[in-house]
């Protein structure tokens, strides 16, 4: 069953690159992304996170909290956080619980790994509901950033 918009977002609770525990529902209050990415350190990734760090004004003005969160350990995120000086959080679901709540999952992906994070985009608002969904079953594509600011901007 998929996540479907209106939805109460599923919470969660993972480890970030200071080691320490974050949850959605700490953030009631606050417009929530969460950005579901496969691997750390590689092209498309890279080039998803990067794009957010740069426009970090915009969605700071349409007052959204970044999520990224990916299957890699919170050690490898650490040092991808450091490599592409991501100014918002990184999330370790290491053991997958999170990805298979949002239904990101690939359940089989490149070089025979298995249950990696797909890439993908969620929105939710200010009472903890889904207002947004982006599920890619390609991941060499990108989120639609535009469709992903224009719900943000209906929220505020």
């Amino acid at each position: 069953m998929s996540i479907q918009i209106g939805d109460l977002a599923p919470d969660f609770k993972l480890f970030n690159t200071q080691k320490k525990e974050v949850s959605l529902s700490e953030q009631k209050g606050t417009n929530v992304i969460l950005l579901f990415f496969p691997f750390a350190f590689s092209g498309t990734c890279t080039a998803e996170l990067c794009k957010m760090r740069d426009d970090i004004a915009v969605y700071n003005d349409l007052n959204a909290v970044i999520f990224g969160i990916s299957n890699d350990s919170v050690f490898s995120m650490i040092k991808y956080k450091e490599a592409q000086n991501l100014n918002f959080e990184l999330l370790s679901d290491f053991n997958k619980t999170v990805s298979e709540a949002y239904d990101s999952l690939y359940a089989d992906f490149i070089f025979g790994t298995k249950g990696v994070s797909k890439r993908s985009a969620f929105v939710i608002d200010k009472e903890g509901k889904i207002q947004y969904t982006e599920v890619l079953e390609n991941a060499g594509e990108q989120p639609n950033y535009e469709n992903i600011k224009a719900c943000l901007e209906k929220l505020n």
